[in-house]
């Protein structure tokens, strides 16, 4: 009935459902080694080599020069440039602080990464400086900044949730584009420092957080891009390969049946072939994921252990350290626990195993 539309259970929309298709697929497995590293990328088998976790004292000293680091070199150029010097361009933008706290501290966590840091805080500003310069044009505007800065923040998060880019210091981004007077000034030119920020942040983060750890956990979305362009090119091999036959086909006449087989049996040999590589590779993560082993139809066999169980995914804890299955966040303090559990173990009299 029509009235079911109208529950809240209802209302879901997800954007990336459109735009994944004609996002074209990551590229960093074809750099070279060094870069795709320090890019956040890492192949199966990096992936599945076991790498102690860092202590969370670590940790906390990777966010110290990391954000020590980014804030100076922002403030820096805020304080030399005369571009912005002389524009009034505050020294550091506020939302800055917050921003640096998940980039280099909560470097898992989805908000941090390079889609929701970088595109939260453009449309931030878009949204901030058009409510800025809607309320500007009344007369009443320094009674009722207050309002335009709360209808600011609100605007913003609701297009940051709608676009997949929620960056909690971008809400403060919009907020400051009313309610602040030497922000509000800039108009359109705050756009200018917010992003130079953003870019000089980012490769603060790479640098950084890439010496220990991994960041970006993703650059544009966790789920498969690029199945637009897959398909499209697969089609374009399919008519140049039908084209190719028929210029090299002698005058006999064949059958439709084996017409009709021969192409279908190109079409599935194509997709195979174009397939190839990364079915592999998307085969080797899930083994490392899940502990599992992929037949060749694609599907996951699980394993079981001695008792009978399945094995699904897994934290394991030996003396040699800890193995924490991808995609599974843990907070320092967690992963500190972990570690403090390794430490206390003490190898069984007799044993093979740790």
């Amino acid at each position: 009935p029509w009235y079911r539309s109208t529950r809240p259970t209802t209302w879901h929309l997800d954007i990336d459902h459109f735009i994944n298709p004609l996002i074209p697929a990551s590229v960093l497995p074809h750099f070279p080694t060094p870069i795709a590293y320090f890019l956040g990328y890492r192949s199966p088998a990096s992936k599945r080599a076991r790498t102690p976790a860092l202590g969370n004292l670590a940790i906390i000293l990777f966010a110290f020069v990391g954000v020590f680091v980014t804030i100076t070199i922002i403030g820096a150029v805020g304080e030399h440039y005369e571009g912005f010097r002389g524009r009034g361009v505050p020294v550091v933008v506020g939302s800055f602080g917050a921003a640096a706290v998940l980039d280099f501290y909560a470097i898992e966590s989805p908000l941090s990464q390079p889609r929701n840091a970088i595109g939260g805080q453009l449309l931030s500003c878009i949204v901030g400086i058009s409510i800025a310069k809607l309320f500007a044009l009344s007369p009443h505007f320094e009674s009722i900044r207050w309002l335009g800065a709360s209808l600011a923040c609100a605007s913003a998060t609701a297009v940051m949730a709608l676009t997949g880019t929620v960056h909690p210091p971008a809400g403060a981004t919009a907020l400051m584009a009313v309610l602040d007077h030497e922000v509000q000034a800039l108009g359109w030119f705050l756009i200018a420092p917010v992003m130079l920020g953003c870019a000089i942040m980012l490769v603060c983060a790479l640098w950084v957080n890439n010496l220990r750890r991994r960041f970006p956990i993703y650059w544009w979305s966790p789920e498969p891009t690029g199945e637009f362009w897959m398909g499209r090119r697969e089609k374009e091999e399919e008519e140049d390969e039908g084209t190719g036959m028929e210029k090299g086909a002698s005058g006999g006449k064949e059958s439709e049946e084996t017409r009709t087989g021969s192409s279908s049996e190109l079409r599935l040999g194509r997709g195979r072939g174009a397939r190839s590589d990364e079915t592999l590779r998307d085969v080797e993560d899930i083994e490392a994921q899940s502990g599992g082993t992929v037949s060749e139809s694609g599907e996951e066999e699980e394993e079981e252990d001695d008792d009978g169980d399945e094995r699904g995914p897994r934290v394991v804890i030996s003396r040699r350290g800890v193995e924490i299955p991808e995609g599974l966040g843990l907070r320092p303090e967690e992963v500190t626990f972990l570690e403090t559990i390794r430490e206390r173990l003490v190898p069984i009299k007799g044993s093979k195993r740790d």
